[in-house]
């Protein structure tokens, strides 16, 4: 029903209030700049206010799909990365409280599967999130290269909702391809290592197929597997497109 439905509680959990406040002015200004008087965005909204009304559109629309095809899966995505604490091990699940409010307990009882979206780990500690490592290679994006984080992450899922999971969204912004099949690579092992633990993962979904345009930093990060020339629109697929195709076809995993 919903992409990344907690991106609200995200950005509050990165950039507090006033980072989300301040998001909230950098689109207004956007909008009147192009001579727009209306302008929404969810992820700066405040969730006090969008969150139980995403959870109750969320409920009413598994309602009505169910109503009318009740054998048809309806589930639900959220923004899902890695949580490790670097001092007192309950930081874990009071990040994951601020993550996901609410979220868990509307998949557990209004979806039949878990979509998993997952690009890095967060390690964090009394005051919040520390950076990476150091010496610890980072993406085009800004976080961490872990793509250990998809693993971590499904396992947390399954066992926290009890669905289904598919991986609806992993992947890396760099302009190095040979990384972004490394990174592949890695992310494919986790996801074979939890299908022989019995996890019941039906996807992966590479994000994303083309470079795109990110909401927040336009054409400048490069996600795709394949390269789009913003002139001609001509499309090139990158030895990772190539890479993650011969991987689906062998049916590797």
């Amino acid at each position: 029903t919903f992409n990344e439905a907690n991106i609200t509680l995200l950005v509050r959990l990165l950039y507090g209030s006033t980072g989300a406040r301040a998001g909230r002015a950098a689109a207004d200004a956007a909008a009147r700049a192009t001579g727009s008087t209306h302008f929404s965005s969810l992820a700066f909204s405040d969730p006090e206010i969008s969150t139980p009304l995403l959870q109750q559109a969320h409920r009413l629309g598994y309602d009505a799909i169910k109503a009318a095809r009740p054998t048809l899966p309806v589930g639900l995505t959220l923004t899902t990365q890695d949580i490790q604490s670097v001092g007192d091990p309950a930081l874990v699940e009071a990040y994951r409280q601020q993550l996901y409010g609410d979220w868990v307990e509307v998949a557990r009882t209004h979806a039949d599967f878990f979509g998993v979206q997952t690009y890095t780990r967060f390690r964090v500690d009394a005051g919040g999130i520390v950076p990476p490592p150091a010496g610890a290679e980072t993406t085009d994006a800004g976080y961490e290269f872990y793509p250990q984080a998809l693993a971590n992450t499904i396992r947390w899922a399954h066992a926290a909702v009890g669905k289904p999971i598919y991986v609806t969204e992993n992947g890396i912004a760099t302009d190095d391809d040979a990384r972004r099949i490394a990174f592949i690579d890695q992310a494919l092992d986790g996801v074979r290592d939890c299908l022989e633990a019995g996890i019941p993962v039906h996807s992966y979904l590479y994000w994303s197929l083309l470079d795109n345009f990110e909401w927040t930093s336009g054409y400048d990060k490069h996600f795709g597997l394949v390269a789009v020339d913003r002139q001609t629109f001509k499309r090139t697929p990158k030895p990772s497109a190539h890479h993650l195709g011969a991987i689906a076809r062998a049916n590797r995993i």
